[in-house]
C-alpha cells in the first residue's frame, strides 16, 4: 500500500509535453475546491535524483501552486521498467 508523503512544490519537476496540457478553467476550479475543503486526491510523483517528476496530478499541482502553497500531499510511485 503506498504511503502518503508531503512534497516540497518546487523540487516537483513537470515533463514539457504534459506542461501543454495544462486547462486554466479546470485549475482555478480545483483551487477552489482546494480552499474550501482541502486536497482531496493526493498527486503521484516518481523519483529523479535530486528532484521528482509528476507522473498524475498537474491540474492538483497547479491549483496548489496558484493558492500559494509550498507543499502538496502525494504519493511516491515506481518508475516503469522497460
Amino acid at each position: 500500500m503506498m504511503k502518503r508523503e508531503t512534497f516540497d512544490i518546487a523540487k516537483i519537476y513537470v515533463p514539457v509535453k504534459r506542461r501543454l496540457t495544462i486547462k486554466p478553467e479546470v485549475v482555478a476550479e480545483i483551487a477552489r475546491s482546494i480552499a474550501a475543503d482541502g486536497l482531496q486526491t493526493p498527486i503521484m510523483v516518481r523519483d529523479d535524483g535530486e528532484r521528482f517528476v509528476l507522473v498524475e496530478g498537474l491540474q492538483r499541482l497547479e491549483a496548489a501552486k496558484s493558492l500559494g502553497e509550498t507543499t502538496i500531499l502525494g504519493y511516491r510511485v515506481q518508475s516503469r521498467k522497460f
